[in-house]
């Protein structure tokens, strides 16, 4: 993780630090793991550990790869069967990350050797070698995950030792919170602005910064939260402090827990447990019993039980039952189908149940190095038994035996009629970030797609970029800048050269539906979303509700996920929770009260977009089109003329070199910093009182003060470079880097004092006549050869000054309202809107979802079947749901659910439309609209009613849309009723799928 002089690669890492953090980061590039068993489990994890960035890895093995191992081993190839598995992983591995050393075992591991790292994982030993190698790590306090997965189990075992110290137990982002009044009393209140919602709960520690008044709390020792409701707490004894008077900061602060570990053979036979689903928690005394039956089954028998072999599963029985008898977990029952089919799939392996393990197991593995978040204790286990067929009677010895191809591993589970299936199916990926690299990942291992029929298609209109690669794992730093759609589907065939797969560039949305039409979505037989915004992940709903289509929906924040699956008639769409504009910052606070740093850099994030793109694309729009500034002043409106003024100024400001630009950057300095404070104070000033005789800047209030200029300031000098840098390059002219050259400059720039200092033109413009504006605007001519280069913000550039200039921006203008300031690296993460994200969490949903996709091919008609989860790796907290499901309402005594639709094949008249409606369906229609486009309505005139009834749908369209823009034929529509029952009540009614086609007849 850290580069040669020890420092954390912030462009590489950016993402992973906004959730784990630098301490964390800079103890995990000190830490040396060993991972043992390089199958498919342990190259999931290895993969995840690496990506993280941790100081060293030691892949170790003494199996050699087996054409078995190709169903889940994706780093191995054909020609690396009859190999060491860990000396052929270790080239690939490798590849994931420079910064980390990746070392290779074949030789017996020894107690004294595995004690020799930070953290020992095992992932294919036996329950003796476990014992061993456990209890010699515990001695010594070394923190060892134990990991396994058997068909449509999993199992994780975590011992940290007797002492382990979580330095941030739960890794949410702490509070930081403007005060708006603090009490005087025993026990003294905190409230908060405008009831906000404080989320902070009792025990929780809290410091306080910036207080007016009651300045003892500021930077005294942390103060004890108790909670007296959302929006209120109490801190403790403020009766002898000074009256609060405004203003303040609260901070909270991490504090750390101790934890304390059994060791394996004491936490065997006492296990304490973690749930991966609630409704599960009665069956994990009997699972944990069943792992440790088969670990005598292979002891006694020195193979796994045979697929689906009835006396195998029988003898695994009989095992269990002697280990029953000795073991003292209390059974408080015994599913024997359970057991059963935990005998008939051991011997399988799935690539989506060694995600979901392997990135679990990942996360230990950097809680044990860096003390992030809270380690599992001690006993995890998962199943996902609804994969299988509700019926499994065909799933026999003779259907599940190994075929000698590469996936004996799934056949072993699901049998050879559903391998077909898979490889015969076509999906439709959408993304491939993060998500979308493990979605193809699984896909590709389970041969979706390998079949003459099947076909992989993934989509993804963006280029690789170096903060991609450290969660994004089909992609190098040798791939940056190229299309990650093209990358990601040439890594999935080398990883199964038998999938078909096709990479486009395109984005989903209205704009190609040319593109993915009726032809495309109608031969799919599902979907699986990767997106990053809500805005294409409803899309993606409607276009799979349009054609009928499962779709499979996932998202992660951070060390949080969650998977949504959604089936046709079954469940409902996709959920969307909470609303998108709950974060947004008044005008006025932005402009003038700023009170805390995220209010500073959407400042600065606005001055970036106000300064150098905005200028320069008004100038590009009057170039293209000068008749229409001319056209305007004929007869402008007010917001005309403002437009016009913006022109005008934007044009009077263009620099002619660079001296130029270093004079506009340092006046520019002056202005925001200096003048424009100045103005504030001398219509506020620091005593002004409001009308009811209260202090004006009191509360969320902060009182300014103007900045003075010093060259000498690091702070003052970067916004100058940085903007003068930027303004050069809006206008094509040559830059300079250099601190000292343009300090020099800067001196020699005349500035005027705040007396002289008159208002920016967009105000004083205000004077001119309309006489005056028609001939403010110079001719075209005036301005030919000029350059105009609109800027677009880019923060993951860290050459190109923006976050330089947006950083120092902020940061002065948090020193002019006595706000902390934020490093750039921080205000990256706020001013880029940055979503934090880590690979262990996208891997898992990943594997969650895969899982879904099992039970969609089966075709399972049983909501409680599939699983819609959520998870918290930081806690860790994992909550399986049943989905929401489809629902139901009713028209006449008709039920129906979202999915269902009217089927109208046109082309019809209105009239005719609306007779079917009346004749077959005994319903009244008010109103028919298709998107925003009202066809018909009650509210039309007459005469417009009866001219539209004589139309056919489609012309109407036409004369709505235009020709462009309506539907073509063979296309379909989706229309929106307002109808009224037989009883001449109002009701919802379905969707009316209406196709468009040369025929004139209508059937429904």
């Amino acid at each position: 993780m850290a580069g040669v002089d020890g420092r954390v690669d912030e462009d590489l890492y950016s993402r992973q630090l906004y959730v784990l953090g630098h301490d964390a980061a800079a103890k995990m590039a000190d830490s040396d793991v060993i991972i043992s068993g390089l199958g498919g489990l342990g190259v999931e994890i290895a993969k995840n550990v690496i990506l993280s960035g941790v100081k060293s890895v030691t892949l170790h093995d003494t199996k050699v790869a087996t054409t078995y191992d190709l169903s889940t081993q994706y780093f191995l190839t054909s020609e690396a069967v009859g190999q060491n598995r860990a000396l052929a992983s270790q080239p690939r591995l490798a590849e994931l990350n420079s910064y980390v050393h990746v070392y290779t075992n074949t030789e017996p591991l020894t107690e004294e050797y595995v004690t020799g790292f930070n953290v020992v994982v095992l992932t294919d030993s036996t329950l003796e070698e476990q014992l061993t190698l456990t209890s010699a790590c515990h001695s010594k306090n070394i923190p060892v995950i134990v990991a396994c997965t058997r068909g449509l189990f999993g199992q994780l075992f975590c011992d940290f030792g007797d002492n382990f110290e979580v330095l941030d137990p739960f890794g949410h982002e702490l509070a930081v919170l403007e005060v708006a009044k603090i009490t005087k009393e025993e026990e003294g209140v905190v409230s908060f602005p405008d009831m906000t919602f404080h989320g902070l709960y009792d025990g929780d520690q809290v410091i306080f910064t910036g207080v007016r008044g009651m300045t003892e709390l500021n930077h005294c020792p942390p103060r004890v939260v108790k909670m007296l409701s959302p929006t209120l707490i109490s801190i403790g004894d403020t009766s002898t402090m000074s009256d609060y008077e405004g203003g303040g900061t609260l901070r909270q602060i991490r504090v750390s827990e101790f934890k304390s570990f059994k060791p394996m053979k004491d936490s065997l036979l006492n296990p304490s447990f973690v749930t991966t689903d609630d409704f599960k928690t009665h069956l994990l005394p009997l699972v944990h019993m069943a792992f440790l039956a088969l670990h005598e089954y292979t002891k006694a028998t020195g193979s796994l039980p045979r697929p689906w072999h009835d006396g195998d599963a029988r003898r695994f029985l009989e095992l269990f039952a002697d280990v029953r008898r000795t073991c003292p977990v209390a059974l408080e029952e015994v599913d024997e189908d359970l057991l059963r089919k935990f005998a008939c799939t051991a011997a399988g392996e799935l690539v989506p149940v060694n995600a979901v393990i392997g990135s679990i197991a990942g996360q230990e593995v950097l809680k044990a190095c860096s003390g992030k978040f809270t380690p599992v204790s001690q006993w995890l286990y998962y199943d996902a038994l609804e994969s299988l067929p509700v019926d499994t009677s065909p799933l026999t010895a003779a259907n599940c035996a190994p075929e000698g191809g590469r996936y004996d591993a799934q056949i072993a589970v699901f049998g050879r009629d559903f391998q077909r299936k898979l490889e015969n199916l076509k999906y439709f990926i959408v993304g491939a970030g993060a998500i979308g690299c493990e979605l193809l990942k699984n896909f590709a291992m389970l041969g979706i797609g390998a079949g003459e029929r099947g076909r992989l298609t993934v989509t993804d209109m963006d280029h690789i970029e170096k903060s991609n690669l450290s969660r994004q794992f089909l992609f190098r730093s040798w791939d940056v800048k190229k299309s990650k759609s093209s990358v990601a589907a040439a890594a999935v065939r080398r990883m199964n050269p038998e999938v078909n797969i096709v990479s486009h560039e395109l984005r989903v949305g209205s704009d190609t539906e040319h593109f993915y039409n009726s032809d495309f979505y109608s031969q799919l037989d599902g979907v699986a979303n990767a997106l990053d915004n809500v805005e294409a992940r409803r899309y993606m709903d409607g276009r799979c509700w349009h054609y009928r289509k499962p779709l499979l929906e996932s998202g992660t924040l951070g060390a949080n996920g969650s998977v949504q699956v959604v089936v046709p008639n079954i469940t409902e769409r996709y959920i969307v929770h909470g609303g998108s504009h709950k974060n947004a910052i008044a005008m006025c606070t932005l402009k003038n009260f700023p009170g805390n740093i995220n209010h500073t850099l959407q400042w600065a994030r606005d001055m970036f977009e106000g300064e150098f793109r905005q200028p320069c694309e008004l100038i590009k729009q009057y170039l293209e089109d000068p008749s229409k500034v001319q056209q305007i002043l004929k007869a402008p409106t007010p917001l005309d003329i403002e437009e016009v003024k913006s022109l005008k100024e934007a044009i009077d400001r263009i620099p002619r070199s660079f001296k130029d630009c270093v004079k506009w950057a340092r006046l520019h300095w002056e202005e925001q910093f200096h003048f424009q404070i100045a103005k504030l104070l001398s219509q506020f000033p620091a005593d002004h009182k409001t009308e009811s005789g209260a202090p004006f800047w009191s509360g969320t209030k902060r009182c300014p003060h103007p900045l003075k200029f010093d060259v000498a300031e690091e702070e003052h000098l970067t916004f100058v470079l940085a903007a003068a840098n930027l303004m050069a390059e809006s206008f094509g002219i040559p830059q300079l880097r250099d601190p000292e050259a343009i300090a020099n400059m800067v001196k020699e720039v005349e500035v005027p004092d705040y007396d002289t200092w008159k208002e920016p033109l967009s105000e004083s413009m205000g004077a001119l006549k309309l006489s005056d504006l028609k001939i403010a605007i110079p001719p075209p001519k005036d301005l030919e050869g000029l350059v105009l280069n609109p800027l677009s913000f880019e923060k993951d550039d860290d050459t190109n000054l923006h976050m330089d200039f947006v950083t120092s921006a902020s940061n002065l203008r948090a020193e002019n309202y006595d706000i902390e300031k934020a490093d750039k690296y921080t205000s990256k993460r706020i001013a880029g809107r940055i979503i934090p994200a880590i690979v262990t969490s996208t891997a898992l949903v990943a594997g969650l979802v895969t899982v879904e996709l099992f039970k969609v091919i089966q075709g399972h008609e049983t909501l409680r079947l599939y699983k819609s989860s959520e998870f918290s790796l930081a806690i860790p907290r994992f909550c399986s749901m049943e989905p929401e499901a489809a629902p139901v309402k009713v028209y006449n005594d008709i039920e129906w659910r979202p999915w269902d639709m009217f089927e109208v094949e046109g082309e019809v008249t209105l009239e005719d439309f609306f007779d079917l409606f009346e004749k077959k369906h005994e319903l009244s229609i008010s109103m028919v609209a298709e998107g925003n486009q009202v066809i018909y309505s009650s509210f039309l005139k007459p005469k417009e009613k009866q001219r539209r009834m004589k139309m056919t749908i489609l012309a109407i369209l036409q004369e709505l849309l235009g020709e462009e823009a309506a539907p073509k034929p063979g296309s379909f529509v989706m229309l929106d009723l307002n109808a009224k029952d037989r009883e001449g009540k109002r009701v919802e009614v379905p969707f009316v799928r209406y196709s468009i086609c040369a025929s004139s007849g209508c059937k429904d």
